[in-house]
């Protein structure tokens, strides 16, 4: 009786710390940085505001008309009456409960062996069939993509929504297993309390059955030990006292657990002398501070569009704005997708083609720690995680500004059934107060001439929140042409418990492996990489990639009193390996997408080109597993020709992986490049050596690269763009100057 009591009681207090583990990222905590009565509201059809807080209206008393009560906030729809309109539209829940349907009655499923469903997409149709389909047309067959696990094997299907037929893919004998469900996550936190020396050594370390939080690790691939099991590694926390268990950890406290049986395989305990750290001063959240009344803050903050947003979002998925039209959807494993990227050429007026399709195919964070608790602490977030399937509802008025639009995904459960994540990306206009374009005359001139344009922007953006790592991804579309995607960081670190509380307890010798953050806290070194998959159809589908070498050239003598100047020499690479890129300061380097076959006025290959940032390099041995999994960032650009299968630069299946099926792989069979279909990848890389302004949450820090065209424009294709005047703009005060 007392150990059923027992076991009545773990999985009380388990279902408390699983419940807290998994909405703490929702939860929106009051106050928040901006709340809506902090903010001016300004009508589309007059230029006055007003505030029920801090704000007044000016000149003129304000009216029920030209108020808007409450900022507009995300606006929820029924998904259940969704259909799709447009090829690419990602499957509805009715398509979803289909396959669902379809696949319970096929021979795969009807055994009473356990299965779970990985993934449930949109098999896209065949890219020429999208190319050719325009509005209006019959939509192209609906298909769904399916990865399921039956009986402890991996399958992959095609399933045909109309038609009811399934096929079943060969997967091959490629080594590793799908994406983690949420189910597979959940459950493995919880599974170690089923085992009694797990017990026994959370109550001997201290804790609280009722205060533990655990985490579900992906263990990479480190041998033959490994292989044939679908295994994961927990870690667990002390919740007492703090929101920020992550800060607690038990540190050398592992479970190697069966994820498929969920059987204990191994406990590693090697940590008893190391304390857990405290709970003081780990609370993030706005609540819990104690503020500095010597502390100054920014007044809340807003940009206001009297005259309403400037884009508009058709048939749910399909964006227009200023002169760019793409197809946008979310996505369980990239997180968002971007599609049919077209631009408008200001001087012939029609819609050209720049990219076919972008999205965050993996993402690489290994840790710098050899030591027992931590060496296989190397994730790949989205073949691992699922990084769509760990974005969180976006935040208004703080993840996104008013006027922003919000897109929920529909993915599917573990058993199929369709389900929402709500707001999980936004769309919205920007303007930091940035310059598009701008001159002045000098007063010599005699030509009293300044002309200037603001620049504004479209960014779609997504978040997810990776356990304790939070990514913002922005794509960010300019008037000129320019894609700027960008990737920033924050969130929590993960961190390791020491018994040291100062630097100077540390023997000289001795490698912490990262940074003493706090008493008993080091955070651990590591490295993020985020590979882009950019599928370019500049003007068309083929493509060739140019590396456009900037080079030394040394005056002949007596020819000119210089001695030296740059000369840039283009290079067509012919085949995937001359496009594999590491960048090197001192060999400087541009790198253009061209159509050969179209050229401007006078005479230059329409192109875009890739604009460098965000350049760590993995600095791992080549032949160190996790580097091996993670080939992919071995360069940070490769050039592939197109092939449907190869979109996720870690394989189709990450999880365990060997690294025989990634981007390095298909690079090394140095297939033709050059007029053709193309896709470029590009990876985004961060070295962090934590610091203490990274304790307990780190401030965002963010890089970049851009897609810039060169030489796809007669002329600056922004030249039309009127300036701002101030008739156009609302007049806003604050109360103390009314």
């Amino acid at each position: 009786m007392e150990s059923r009591n027992f076991l009545r009681f773990l999985a009380i207090s388990l279902s408390v710390s699983l419940v807290l583990f998994f909405t703490w990222v929702h939860l929106p905590y009051a106050p928040q940085p901006n709340t809506t009565t902090d903010l001016l509201y300004c009508s589309t059809n007059s230029p006055w505001c007003t505030s029920k807080n801090r704000f007044q209206s000016i000149n003129k008393p304000s009216t029920a008309d030209n108020i808007l009560e409450k900022p507009p906030n995300p606006k929820h729809h029924n998904h259940e009456s969704d259909t799709p309109h447009h090829p690419l539209d990602p499957l509805t829940i009715s398509e979803i409960n289909r396959v669902r349907t379809i696949l319970k009655s096929h021979a795969l499923f009807r055994s009473s062996s356990p299965f779970a469903f990985h993934s449930v997409v949109l098999e896209e149709p065949d890219k020429t069939l999208v190319l050719q389909w325009k509005k209006g047309d019959s939509l192209l067959p609906r298909k769904a993509a399916v990865v399921a696990r039956v009986a402890g094997k991996s399958h992959v299907l095609t399933v045909d929504i109309t038609t009811g037929e399934v096929a079943v893919q060969e997967t091959g004998s490629r080594s590793g297993y799908p994406t983690m469900t949420i189910e597979d996550m959940t459950s493995s936190t919880w599974a170690p309390l089923s085992n009694a020396d797990f017990n026994r050594t959370i109550i001997e370390r201290g804790v609280d059955l009722q205060d533990l939080a655990c985490l579900p690790i992906s263990l990479g691939w480190f041998g033959e030990s490994e292989e044939n099991r679908r295994l994961i590694k927990v870690q667990c926390y002390s919740m007492e006292g703090t929101a920020n268990f992550y800060m607690r950890p038990i540190e050398g406290l592992t479970v190697l657990l069966d994820m498929d049986s969920k059987e204990v395989v191994e406990i590693s305990d090697k940590g008893r002398d190391i304390p857990i750290p405290k709970a003081a001063n780990t609370d993030y959240r706005y609540s819990a501070q104690k503020i500095n009344p010597e502390m100054m803050f920014v007044n809340p903050i807003s940009i206001e569009q009297p005259k309403g947003p400037s884009f508009t979002v058709e048939d749910e998925h399909l964006v227009k704005w200023a002169n760019w039209e793409f197809h946008l959807k979310p996505d369980p494993r990239a997180g968002v997708i971007v599609s049919r990227a077209k631009v408008r050429d200001p001087d012939s007026g029609e819609m050209r083609n720049v990219m076919y399709k972008g999205f965050t195919s993996e993402l690489f964070v290994p840790y710098m720690d050899p030591t027992d608790a931590w060496y296989f602490k190397t994730y790949m977030d989205a073949g691992e995680y699922g990084f769509g399937l760990q974005a969180m509802p976006l935040d208004p008025l703080n993840d996104c500004p008013r006027n922003a639009y919000y897109m929920d995904g529909v993915f599917a459960a573990g058993d199929g059934t369709p389900y929402v994540r709500s707001d999980m990306v936004c769309v919205f206009e920007r303007y930091a107060g940035d310059i598009g374009w701008r001159h002045s005359e000098s007063p010599i001139t005699g030509m009293g001439i300044r002309e200037v344009r603001p620049k504004v922007t479209l960014v779609v953006r997504m978040a997810a929140s990776v356990a304790n790592y939070d990514y913002i991804v922005d794509w960010e579309f300019q008037t000129d042409g320019l894609i700027r995607i960008k990737v920033g960081l924050s969130g929590i670190l993960m961190v390791k418990g020491t018994s040291y509380v100062n630097t100077n307890q540390v023997p000289g010798q001795q490698n912490l492996y990262g940074t003493l953050l706090s008493e008993n806290v080091i955070g651990v070194i590591h490295d993020h990489y985020i590979t882009f998959y950019l599928d370019m159809d500049v003007d068309g589908s083929d493509n060739s990639f140019v590396e456009v070498n900037i080079k030394k050239q040394k005056t002949p003598p007596g020819e000119s009193p210089r001695r030296s100047y740059l000369k840039a020499i283009r290079n067509v690479a012919k085949t995937e390996k001359d496009a594999q890129i590491q960048f090197k300061l001192y060999d400087p380097s541009e790198f253009h997408v061209v159509n050969p076959m179209k050229r401007t006025r006078v005479g230059n290959p329409v192109g875009y080109k890739v604009v460098p940032a965000g350049t760590a390099a993995s600095l791992l041995d080549h032949d160190d597993p996790p580097q091996k999994r993670g080939a992919f960032t071995n360069n940070q650009i490769w050039v592939t020709p197109y092939n449907r299968s190869e979109q996720w630069a870690g394989g189709l299946f990450v999880y365990q992986s060997q690294g025989e099926d990634t981007l390095a792989v298909w690079s090394e069979r140095d297939r033709p490049i050059e007029n053709k279909d193309i896709v470029l990848w590009y990876t985004l890389g961060f070295h962090h050596v934590p610091c203490q302004e990274d304790f307990p949450i780190m401030p965002t820090v963010s890089s970049s690269f851009d897609l810039k065209p060169v030489n796809f424009f007669e002329s600056n294709p922004i030249l039309r763009i009127p300036p701002n005047v101030e008739k156009d703009l609302p007049v806003c005060k604050p109360a103390a100057s009314a």
